[in-house]
């Protein structure tokens, strides 16, 4: 709002200097040391009253600009004031919608606390009932059991006297039959002993035979193995490139092989550094070493760790 003002009275001061600019623009000019007048030019009455004139014009548009000036004032004003009129009637009613709800809610409550209690003095009642009805079907089910207990007692007193009749018999014939039946388990863990003595030596004697065969294995492997990584230590020094400095170095390699021979990896694990460099080359250039066709001793040999020492 304070911009458009602004505005506004920028755009009145403007008008104003175009109206008065006017009207000076149409004032004549009067001429130095002029003795005879020009009959053209207009009395000085006459120009005085054209610029009395403009300046009425000026004042006029003046007042009509303040005019719609003060209207829009007041109508912004009028707006303003219908704008919190209606917010403080929004207000209002906000308020009794909201003094309205809690009153519901506060009747909503006071029902379900006095259905609640009604709820509450029912169930009462109706557990007084049930206990007094569990009572009287306690006190008949007492009664009834009473007369079945004295029925049953001299029932079973009877039954007593044949069931000790028949246990004795029964005792007896269990007896003899318990008899045989220890010694027959005498003799059956007798044999099952005897069985079980026998397996266990059978077993040794297998074990020992196992473990005779897995020695001979054993030492077939490792020999096999020495026999192997001395081929490939031959293999290695026909193409190692060596000199002078390398005597009496080594160098420690790691090479993992296929099952084919191929070297699938080579490298260094520690030593002197032109013997592994030349070992390292060495292997490359082998390219294929010597493995053995026997599962077992291909096992000790695809992932090996050799000492290259230098033959001179």
């Amino acid at each position: 709002m304070r911009e458009s003002l602004i505005k506004s009275i920028l755009l009145h001061l403007g008008i104003i200097g175009f109206l008065i600019g006017s009207a000076s623009f149409h004032l004549p000019t009067p001429k130095v040391m002029e003795v005879t007048l020009n009959p053209a030019m207009p009395e000085p009455e006459k120009a005085v009253s054209a610029v009395t004139v403009d300046q009425q014009k000026v004042e006029q548009k003046i007042a009509e600009l303040k005019k719609q000036e003060e209207a829009k004032k007041q109508a912004e004003a009028k707006r303003l004031r219908d704008l919190e009129r209606r917010a403080n009637d929004a207000r209002k009613q906000r308020e009794a919608e909201d003094r309205r709800l809690k009153k519901l809610e506060q009747q909503r409550r006071a029902k379900e606390k006095e259905k609640a209690e009604a709820e509450a003095q029912a169930k009462k009642a109706r557990e007084i009932q049930q206990k007094e009805r569990a009572k009287a079907q306690q006190a008949e089910k007492q009664k009834q059991e009473a007369e079945a207990a004295a029925k049953a007692a001299a029932e079973k007193r009877k039954a007593e006297e044949e069931a000790l009749k028949k246990a004795e018999e029964e005792r007896k014939r269990k007896a003899a039959e318990a008899e045989a039946e220890r010694k027959r388990k005498e003799a059956e863990a007798e044999r099952k002993r005897l069985q079980a003595l026998q397996e266990q030596m059978l077993q040794e004697q297998l074990a020992a035979e196992q473990a005779a065969r897995n020695k001979v294995r054993q030492q077939q492997i490792v020999s096999e193995v020495d026999k192997y990584k001395a081929l490939i230590m031959a293999r290695i020094q026909q193409t190692l490139l060596i000199d002078e400095k390398m005597k009496n170095k080594q160098c420690r390699v790691n090479i993992r092989l296929g099952f084919n021979g191929l070297v699938t990896q080579v490298k260094s694990l520690g030593g002197d550094k032109l013997v592994c460099e030349a070992a390292l080359r060495a292997v490359r250039m082998a390219d294929t070493l010597p493995v053995s066709p026997d599962k077992d001793v291909f096992e000790q040999l695809k992932n090996i760790n050799l000492t290259i020492k230098p033959e001179f």
